[in-house]
């Protein structure tokens, strides 16, 4: 038997059981949080629960002439020249409390993959910097979706990551890896890496103490203000 929801919109039927396990977010018609949630956002990384995006420190308003994924970048670009040096990634993943040796292979992984598609021109660049500008060529196959080919923001696609795989406030590592399985597609190994490493590294810097990554935290890693808060915590820490 099919089932509705509340919305009577048909989300699952029984001759496909994935689609009853996997339930996509949907607002109820007299719930409208997040206006229009399948339309991306330039700008903005709202949420069901944050649905003017980040306001904290202003961060929406000062980075309202950057898309989302540009944002994403904010940390690591320091002297905000709109180019990322190995350097600079290096820098960036020591300040969220990696140690050396991962600091460095991230940024052989990142750079050795990301620059080459950022770059202005087709003549490959020795330094290997990755240019914020164009940060939406690297979008890559197998992962949310909630980043689309342009770095806007969908918030739909960010309430699925929940809605399917973590039912709830967060994500454990279970869920991660119900995740990688659930969205991974076919023929897509420069996909799959990218997703294990992106969120990898993402749990890797939130270490939940309870195992569990709070939805909010990675809406904020994706928009880029969360990681100005765990470095903060990594200093207070040290």
């Amino acid at each position: 038997m099919d089932q509705k929801n509340e919305s009577s919109i048909t989300t699952a039927v029984s001759m496909d059981p994935v689609t009853s396990a996997r339930p996509p977010f949907v607002q109820l018609d007299d719930d409208q949080r997040v206006a229009q949630a399948g339309v991306a956002r330039a700008n903005l990384a709202p949420s069901y629960d944050k649905p003017e995006g980040t306001t904290d420190n202003d961060w929406a308003e000062r980075h309202k002439h950057q898309s989302v994924l540009q944002q994403h970048l904010d940390f690591f670009d320091q002297d905000r020249d709109g180019i990322i040096h190995p350097l600079d990634t290096f820098t960036g993943f020591r300040r969220l409390g990696f140690g050396h040796p991962l600091s460095l292979l991230s940024v052989l992984i990142i750079h050795s993959t990301f620059s080459y598609p950022t770059l202005p021109s087709v003549i490959p660049d020795p330094l290997f910097r990755i240019y914020i500008a164009n940060i939406h060529r690297c979008k890559h196959g197998s992962d949310s979706g909630a980043y689309d080919n342009e770095g806007r923001f969908v918030p739909q696609k960010f309430e699925d990551i929940f809605s399917k795989y973590g039912p709830g406030d967060g994500l454990t590592i279970w869920d991660l890896w119900d995740f990688h399985r659930g969205q991974r597609v076919l023929v897509d190994p420069l996909g799959w890496f990218g997703q294990v490493f992106e969120w990898v590294a993402t749990y890797l810097m939130i270490w939940p103490e309870d195992g569990k990554m709070k939805k909010e935290e990675i809406r904020g890693i994706f928009d880029g203000s969360f990681f100005y808060t765990i470095a903060a915590r990594r200093r207070g820490a040290k």
